[in-house]
Order: structure tokens, then sequence, then C-alpha cells
């Protein structure tokens, strides 16, 4: 048998009909919203700062001064989309390339696809019911989809609440679910229920309909609004569909003494980490002191969506040249 060429595609070219067609049922969708489709910079002068995601840098050289200067390639849109908005764009969307320093693997490429828009005068609720209705119109889907908190979705799949139980009855529960990993007492909180989320409840959810899980913990805020109700909790939600986390959305953070504080402590966690400090993205920060508007906003993997539209089993089925090939 003739081995196949590392310069040949990884997809077929049905696939990459069907992505095509995606693209194009989505751009219809905002469309009949009234939704703009925008484009914003990949190379940004900031980053961001959570220890959790780490971006691609380069030297960008200025002829008249002969001094480099450190880019960063976007991790997603969010920034340069939010200025849009304090600059009075109304809804807005895009789809672009982002970039993650993360390993290759059946959910991943470090360069991959993301569709990201923001409506002012909605919140997370109103944001989720247009997120279900996108996936509806683009898989079509018939069945109802699912919406679980974060705390219900723990006491549900694993009897313990992440917002009340001890630390102590987290790092058990670990053991009882096979997961031993080295310096795991190490581990902050909020990362020990990530690995619990991961391994115990996504296999569990989403199955036969997509699942909303809303009401992540405060600590897990990221640029989300805390909830007027209960300040434990964040007004975050992610959405998973048949084993592929497949969306992250907010009730959008517009306070800029409160962003800096939280890029700040983000900073902090990345140092105890032994990882190298983030820049604060100072454009960003201004266009908030200007004024952001009411919104909510979310970011969905197109690449992991195509997966579920032509039935997938690797993300490298629906990307021409994963980065093995690039």
């Amino acid at each position: 048998m003739k081995h196949e060429q590392s310069w040949q595609p990884t997809t077929t070219h049905k696939t990459r009909v069907a992505r095509a067609e995606l693209l194009c049922q989505i751009r219809a969708f905002f469309q009949c919203r009234d939704v703009l489709e925008v484009e914003t910079p990949v190379l940004s002068a900031g980053t961001v700062t959570d220890e959790h995601i780490d971006g691609f840098s380069t030297e960008f050289l200025y002829a008249n001064t002969g001094r480099p200067v450190s880019l960063f390639l976007q991790t997603s849109p969010e920034y340069a989309m939010k200025r849009l908005l304090c600059a009075q764009s109304g809804a807005i969307y895009q789809i672009g390339k982002a970039f993650r320093h993360e390993g290759e693997g059946r959910w991943h490429n470090p360069e991959f696809t993301m569709l990201e828009w923001y409506r002012p005068g909605f919140d997370h609720f109103m944001l989720m019911k247009e997120v279900d209705a996108l996936l509806h119109e683009v898989l079509g889907a018939t069945t109802d989809s699912e919406m679980i908190t974060y705390q219900n979705a723990f006491i549900t799949h694993l009897g313990i609440d992440p917002l009340t139980s001890p630390t102590s009855s987290i790092h058990q529960k670990m053991l009882e679910c096979g997961i031993d990993i080295d310096g795991m007492e190490s581990l902050s909180r909020d990362s020990q229920l990530q690995l619990l989320f991961s391994y115990c409840i996504e296999p569990k959810i989403g199955l036969k309909a997509p699942c909303f899980v809303y009401d992540f913990p405060a600590s897990q805020a990221a640029l989300a609004k805390i909830s007027s109700s209960d300040s434990r909790v964040a007004e975050r939600f992610e959405v998973y569909f048949k084993g592929i986390e497949l969306a992250n959305g907010f009730n959008e953070l517009s306070e800029p003494a409160e962003q800096r504080e939280r890029f700040k402590q983000d900073n902090k966690k990345r140092a105890l980490s032994g990882l190298p400090e983030k820049p604060i993205d100072e454009h960003f920060l201004q266009a908030l002191e200007s004024g952001l508007p009411e919104c909510a906003g979310v970011a969905l993997g197109i690449d992991r969506l195509l997966m579920l539209k032509v039935g997938a089993s690797h993300i490298q089925d629906v990307i021409n040249f994963p980065v093995s090939r690039a």
C-alpha cells in the first residue's frame, strides 16, 4: 500500500464543501438577526493573562527605531471586538483564526477557527437561547437542549458541591475517580474542579442534545460579571455536545478597575505556577473606561462544530493541514 504523503490535506473534498456550507449557514443566521460581521487584528501588543491559556508571540522590528517590539497572536478576538463595542458598533460577530500554545490532539490544533459574537442588551440567558438556535439550525437537531448549573452538575454526577465542599473532599473525590497525578496536592481548588469536570462530568452530559452549563464559580469568572443574586458564582456558561466542549460565554464585565484587578490576579497566579507574566492589554482597558455597553458574548469553535456536523472523530479530519503538516 502506498503511504500517504505529508503534503496532502487530511480532509476529504466532501468535508471541505461541508465547511464552506457551514460558514454560509452561520453568516445567513447572523444576517437575519442584523448582526454585523467585523474583522480585528490577529497580532496585538497585549494578550490574555489567564494561567491556563498561553499565546504565541513574535518580534516586530520597527524600521524607524530598530527596536524589536513583542506582539502576540490572538487567542481570541475578544478584546478587540469589545473595543468596537465601546465605539458603538452594535451587535457584531467575527469568524477568524485564533492561536493557542497547546498540544495537538483529538480536539485541539494550535491554530483553529473561532466564531465569536456580542449582543448589546442581552444577558447570558438570552445569549444561551441564541446559541441554542444556531446549533439547532446548523446541526439539524430537533431535541430540546439541556440546562444545568455548574453546582448541580457536580452534585448530580459526583455527589459533591463545588461551592461548599472542603478542598479535602474534592481531593478525595479525585482519588475515587482514579485521577492521580504528580503534584496533585499543589493544584489550586479550581484546577482540581476542572479535572473532575473534564474527566467525570463532560462525558456524561450533552449526549443526545447540547447541554448548557452555567453559573460557574466566581473564581472562574474570567471576563464575566459576578451574579447579583449569588456572589459565589459568575454569569458564565459553557456548551457541551457529544463529548465536545463547543462554546464559552459571558454576561460581560464592564467595570475597568475590576477588570484590571482580575488581570493582576491572573499574573500573580501565573507567577505562583512558575509561568511568565503577560502584558495587560491597555487599549482594551482604555476602551472599558470609555464605556462598554451592557452585553453578553460567546466564543464557539468552528472546527469542533464541523466535527459534529460531519460526524468526524478527530479535528484533523476537518482541518486541511493541521500543525503537523502546516
